[in-house]
């Protein structure tokens, strides 16, 4: 019997075999656990993080509020960065509920993909 895990990281060999980040557009890849959801901006040809945001510090509000505003700071150190397109990588979730509102959000705020 296949577990959840297992298949999620099967369908994350095959999506980052299709997707790379660059310089000038970077990677969105975004990880959901139980309790928290974090996003990271990495560029794939240097091997770097540029920037990143999670809500581990932000107490208040449901999950879905704090995925929400996970979207927005992520979009926000994005702007600080002079990033306006990014390729998103779901991180073989699902592209439903958190990482739904993740993507929609930074969208909303500025960010291009």
């Amino acid at each position: 019997m296949i577990k959840k895990d297992e298949k999620r990281k099967r369908l994350k060999v095959k999506i980052r075999a299709k997707i790379s980040g660059t310089e000038t557009r970077p990677r969105l890849s975004v990880f959901r656990s139980n309790k928290f959801i974090y996003a990271q901006v990495i560029d794939d040809k240097n091997g770097k993080t540029l920037t990143q945001a999670s809500d581990v510090k932000i107490t208040k509000g449901t999950k879905t509020e704090r995925a929400k505003e996970v979207g927005a700071m992520i979009a926000e150190a994005c702007k600080k960065i002079k990033i306006d397109q990014v390729v998103f990588d779901r991180n073989g979730f699902r592209y439903t509920g958190r990482i739904k509102l993740v993507a929609d959000t930074a969208r909303a705020s500025g960010l291009k993909f």
